[in-house]
């Protein structure tokens, strides 16, 4: 085309969908006085890093898009959301009118991009360094001579006071090695944990004030109904806390072998919890733990979103995550699902940071919380992957020698600082490869179950079931799931969808290097469920997906920013008032079914899928306070039933396993005293025997806490 020739429709088509051309940007259908700001009005991006609304940045006047009745944005939010109500469970579900409705939701949202009604928030434009690179080679080689020692010293496969100072001083040294030249090690350290001030302003205003009330939303829906939600322990739990016992009793192991092991992160933490607050080895401690970590990733989502977008997206994502069914679940189960999440947020958020600002502190805390996100659950192994593809995208948008020495850089820095940080775990596995791959190889391979089929076509089935679950079925795994439904709300799930499209119209049309990572990024981290080639029915699920809550939820955010914005352009001088009514009306939505979905549904189906372990716990407890012998009470052994061990971590005396089975009962007759033994209803053979063994003794049913859980007593007087 001739450059004074006015372009076409099909050469605008062309420039987005051929790779490499340069996209030709349609002249808007009236004359400016001066050339309309792409993206967001210049007043909302400014004041959205700088300062209140009320004091905007002079902007040049709008387009005619921009200026008209945002009806494209409307029609599109409404038919997504009906498309997503339509895909709620029910007798009758049908996709077909889901998509269909999708399918006019993104229409309208594509019409409306291109006329200029909806903009993604532009994120801050990047300061490249100058590419100097100062180390000092000393401090290196004394790091790297602390890291082999630590290394070597950790093939005893326990922190001591020793490995545990070499490797310490090894990751200390590392980063005064790479500090910048001249600079002070203290002060630039200490710097890049002062940053997040200006993330959040320290000044109480309008803003900081709301960002407060979001997160306080958040924190409430994590810690209403603590105890009942969920209210029973499941065998994994019995894992844990034995193995933090095992914290407790002084054996600082680097893995955890029980129950095909685990890495270490949550036995130390919940220890110091325990240690800390005194509240014992029990289920309240797990969740504690788990629910404060699901606590402190919602601020990094918030600088996330800040960080790619505005703070009002960062403010949404926040938002949305934290009233949400998802990472609110994962967090209150107190098993290790919300460490996903919770490490991969900041190392998301500090490599994205340094590679904008290529400053090395971020490439560091990104490094260390990468490290230690390793040490925390198996399915954050794919985060190390995954930075590295996000330094190959950014390499392909961005060729200049400079902008590849910061990158490559930045990604050794990553690196170096993550091995440091994991050192204790990569030398278990050197030893242990069985080990610290099981849980992986055991899904990925045939090693305890034949793949049956085809691998690729069992991988492919699962990426679609995967991507899907947002809008359809989020599995089948009752202790961590309502079966079977959407893994989003009905708000949540179309504000995601309208994000995932209006990121990839912006990349086809921006080609933001960013834009594509946060697309990619979802399938990405849920590969550990999306790999469950042996045992394809485990996908998906909610706790190896957990991951993508970060960039699922920084879609939600991108999304509702741009209806807001849309509205607030489009509506007149009540924009401002419009748009924050409807997302209160949003807001109020999500809040309403999150609530009923944790809080009703998930309840009542997990009391009625659990055993009353608690309820069997406190009655052994009250038996031995009364009676003063915790060897004479009996957790009778039947299938499927209540795990022994639960009962005596809820009785107080977690070193004790209360179980006994038939063949067991005339031992009894030794121990002296009153004795109790519980059994399931259905166990009559048991029931029989004691009663031969001991005719005076007395039966008693029970009434359970759980429906349909009752159980007997049969207590024994001598």
């Amino acid at each position: 085309m001739n450059e004074d020739q006015e372009p076409t429709v099909l050469d605008f088509v062309k420039s987005i969908l051929i790779p490499g051309r340069k996209v030709i940007h349609i002249p808007p259908p009236v004359t400016l006085k001066q050339p309309p700001t792409d993206g967001l009005l210049l007043s909302d991006a400014r004041s959205a890093r700088t300062g209140p609304d009320t004091k905007p940045v002079p902007t040049s006047p709008a387009s005619a898009g921009e200026q008209a009745f945002p009806w494209l944005v409307l029609l599109a939010l409404l038919t997504g959301l009906f498309a997503q109500l339509s895909l709620e469970p029910r007798a009758d579900r049908n996709w077909v009118t889901g998509v269909f409705l999708y399918g006019v939701a993104g229409t309208g949202l594509i019409l409306a991009m291109l006329r200029g009604q909806f903009h993604l928030a532009e994120p801050i434009s990047p300061a490249l360094p100058d590419g100097k690179v100062s180390i000092n080679w000393t401090a290196l080689l004394v790091s790297l001579a602390l890291g082999l020692a630590a290394f070597l010293l950790f093939a005893s496969e326990q922190f001591t006071t020793v490995n545990t100072a070499f490797w310490l001083a090894s990751l200390a040294i590392f980063i005064y090695a790479i500090k910048p030249k001249g600079a002070s090690f203290l002060k630039w350290a200490r710097g890049g944990w002062l940053q997040l001030k200006s993330g959040v302003s320290i000044k109480i205003t309008p803003w900081v004030v709301l960002c407060i009330a979001v997160f306080i939303l958040g924190v409430f829906f994590r810690i209403y109904q603590f105890d009942q939600v969920p209210s029973q322990m499941v065998s994994d739990h019995a894992e844990k806390l034995y193995d933090i016992q095992d914290v407790l009793n002084g054996n600082l192991f680097t893995f955890f072998i029980r129950n095909t092991g685990r890495e270490a992160f949550q036995f130390y933490w919940t220890a110091f919890l325990i240690k800390l607050l005194n509240t014992g080895v029990t289920f309240f401690s797990l969740k504690l733990g788990t629910i404060l970590l699901g606590i402190l990733t919602l601020p990094f989502l918030y600088l996330l979103g800040k960080e790619l977008g505005s703070r009002r997206v960062g403010l949404f994502t926040m938002l949305f995550a934290g009233i949400a069914y998802w990472p609110n679940l994962i967090s209150r189960i107190a098993l290790r699902f919300t460490l996903y999440p919770f490490f991969f947020a900041p190392t998301f958020y500090y490599f994205l940071r340094g590679m904008r600002t290529g400053q090395r502190r971020y490439f560091v805390l990104s490094g260390i919380f990468m490290g230690i996100g390793l040490h925390g659950y198996s399915p954050f192994r794919v985060v190390p992957a995954l930075i590295i593809l996000a330094v190959a995208l950014y390499l392909l948008h961005h060729r200049s020698n400079q902008a590849v020495k910061h990158a490559v850089v930045g990604l050794a820095l990553i690196g170096a600082v993550a091995i440091i940080v994991t050192l204790p775990l990569l030398r278990y596995a050197v030893s242990h490869p069985d080990l610290v791959m099981y849980r992986t190889l055991t899904r990925v391979t045939s090693a305890e179950q034949a793949i049956t089929g085809s691998p690729v076509l069992i991988f492919l089935q699962n990426l679609w079931r995967a991507m899907t679950m947002f809008a359809w079925d989020n599995g089948e795994v009752w202790v961590l799931s309502i079966p079977h439904r959407p893994i989003l709300d009905v708000v949540s799930g179309a504000l995601y969808h309208l994000g995932f499209l209006a990121v990839l119209v912006n990349y086809i049309r921006k080609r933001r290097w960013t834009d594509l990572l946060l697309l990619i990024s979802i399938p990405f981290l849920m590969l550990p469920s999306i790999f469950s080639l042996a045992f394809p029915a485990e996908n998906p699920s909610l706790n190896r997906t957990a991951g993508a809550i970060v960039p699922v939820f920084l879609l939600i955010g991108f999304a509702l920013d741009g209806i807001f914005c849309a509205i607030k352009r489009g509506m007149g001088a009540s924009g401002r008032t419009l748009a924050g009514g409807l997302v209160a009306a949003l807001l109020f939505l999500s809040a309403s079914q999150n609530y009923d979905l944790v809080f009703n549904q998930y309840r009542t189906n997990y009391d009625n899928s659990s055993w009353p372990s608690a309820q069997i716990g406190a009655v052994v407890h009250d038996f031995v306070d009364t009676w003063g012998n915790r060897d004479s009470a009996y957790l009778v052994g039947y299938p499927h039933w209540v795990d022994s061990r639960l009962v005596g971590i809820n009785a107080g005396t977690p070193d004790k396993d209360y179980a006994i089975f038939t063949d067991q009962f005339e031992l009894t007759l030794a121990q002296p005293g009153p004795k109790l033994f519980i059994l399931n209803v259905n166990d009559t053979p048991d029931l029989e025997a004691l009663n031969q063994l001991y005719p005076d003794g007395v039966l008693r049913l029970i009434p359970s806490e759980l429906p349909g859980r009752e159980f007997y007593i049969y207590f024994v007087s001598r």
